[in-house]
């Protein structure tokens, strides 16, 4: 095999799929990451017999190869669970997801939803992709299901208004059910589990970053620690911890792209202009010990209304007992933010409790033993308008310079952590190929 020296910046799970293909394959890599552990923000950490996640993670598997992958390596270790997600707005739960689950809501409210998409159902919905979220909103599930739940959450969870955005993300993340299944689901509670993420695994005893360590056990080369710096095209060498430096013939990079421009200096003005569009959100991530067990078998709720800051809570201990100590619970709490639409840091804790207790959730609030606080500054990336020419133009001067972008943020997609996993085996593939 080739000489040519590969190096991968970053061993989350982009980084290390993309390194143990390669591996595999025979072909010699070199990682750097800049953390201590690998995993990225797969990891997990351990306080005082809780174990939270880095916000919450779960394994889905759309495709055989994924499946068999994980499930050679786990055997028994890893759990399938089937979905219990729960929807909380107009002071009641109902079941996920909400455009097939009107049972339950107030009289009113399901016949609107109810009617406007029978409305809707009659026009067709079509291949909406040339439209923004807002208009495929209204025209996919009419504007009761938009106006009650769909406008709301996801005008929380993106931060910006939903006409800004584009739809080509969707791609399978938002179950379109049937007028049959909508109907079932008004006149009587369904529990027919619609959606990508009806069912997903989870390691039996220990946190999800048991994903990553799978690979990383699997891969030589690895160098933690180890912080990039700088990234010279010319001369074709990252700089690491201020002083080391690695050539490279090709750069495989899974770090977050809006951090190019930090790395490497003399990038032409209209490359800078492109990396000026990209737009995020980020999420403040809360995670809480309880005292007492919960009395409900729910995996996550998600909250579209106004009154709480939060767009979605979910219940770790519910899905592993492992991941509490013996007779307690724990929760994790998302809060989306951006430069649109701050969050005040100094106050948010205690409106999460404030709002967790009026849901009932948590009854008293000195029934939390523990806080523990992710600020995750890159979440999820923001498909605007800008967001398809500027990213291709990004890429494609990256690529041009022996840089290859890979995985949710080096790539800059929204993306599973099964579509991690194979977008590591992709690149493999395509960088085995440039050889």
């Amino acid at each position: 095999m080739s000489n040519r020296r590969i190096v991968i910046v970053g061993a989350g799970l982009a980084g290390l799929s993309t390194a143990w293909h390669l591996q595999s394959w025979g072909v010699d890599c070199q990682v750097f990451e800049k953390e201590l552990e690998p995993g990225g923000l797969c990891r997990s950490k351990i306080i005082n017999g809780f174990t939270f996640d880095c916000d919450g993670h779960l394994l889905y598997f759309r495709h055989n190869y994924t499946s068999r992958l994980v499930k050679d390596w786990f055997g028994s270790e890893i759990v399938r669970h089937k979905r219990s997600a729960w929807i909380y707005s107009f002071g009641r739960f109902s079941r996920y997801p909400f455009q097939a689950n009107l049972y339950g809501l107030p009289q009113l409210i399901a016949r609107e939803c109810l009617l406007e998409f029978i409305k809707i159902h009659r026009n067709g919905i079509g291949n909406r992709k040339d439209l923004s979220f807002l208009e495929w909103i209204n025209k996919t599930f009419g504007k009761g299901i938009a106006y009650h739940f769909m406008v709301p959450y996801n005008t929380k969870f993106w931060t910006v208004p939903l006409d800004n955005l584009t739809c080509e993300w969707i791609d399978g993340f938002i179950p379109i059910p049937t007028l049959g299944q909508i109907i079932d689901g008004t006149i009587k509670e369904s529990k027919r589990n619609l959606g990508y993420n009806a069912f997903f695994w989870y390691p039996k005893r220990a946190g999800i970053r048991e994903i990553p360590l799978a690979f990383s056990r699997r891969i030589k080369n690895i160098h933690l620690g180890c912080k990039v710096d700088e990234i010279n095209l010319e001369r074709k060498e990252i700089r690491l911890n201020g002083r080391q430096k690695e050539k490279f013939d090709v750069l495989i990079f899974t770090a977050p792209l809006p951090e190019i421009p930090n790395l490497i200096s003399g990038m032409p003005n209209y490359i800078l202009t492109y990396f000026k569009n990209l737009k995020w959100n980020s999420i403040f991530n809360l995670n809480l010990g309880v005292e007492d067990k919960f009395n409900f078998s729910k995996h996550w709720i998600y909250f579209p209304e106004k009154e709480f800051s939060f767009f979605r809570i979910g219940f770790p201990s519910n899905i592993s007992p492992h991941l509490a100590p013996p007779g307690k619970g724990s929760i994790y709490v998302e809060v989306a933010y951006s430069t649109e639409k701050p969050i005040d840091k100094d106050k948010i804790i205690s409106r999460i409790k404030k709002e967790l207790k009026k849901t009932g959730i948590i009854m008293q609030l000195d029934a939390i033993c523990l806080e523990d606080i992710n600020d995750i500054k890159y979440a999820y990336p923001i498909y605007d308008k800008n967001y398809r020419h500027s990213r291709g133009k990004i890429i494609e001067f990256l690529i041009q310079n022996d840089v290859v972008p890979c995985g949710r943020y080096g790539s800059w997609r929204y993306m599973s952590m099964e579509d991690v996993i194979l977008d590591g085996r992709d690149t493999a593939r395509r960088v085995i190929n440039r050889l």
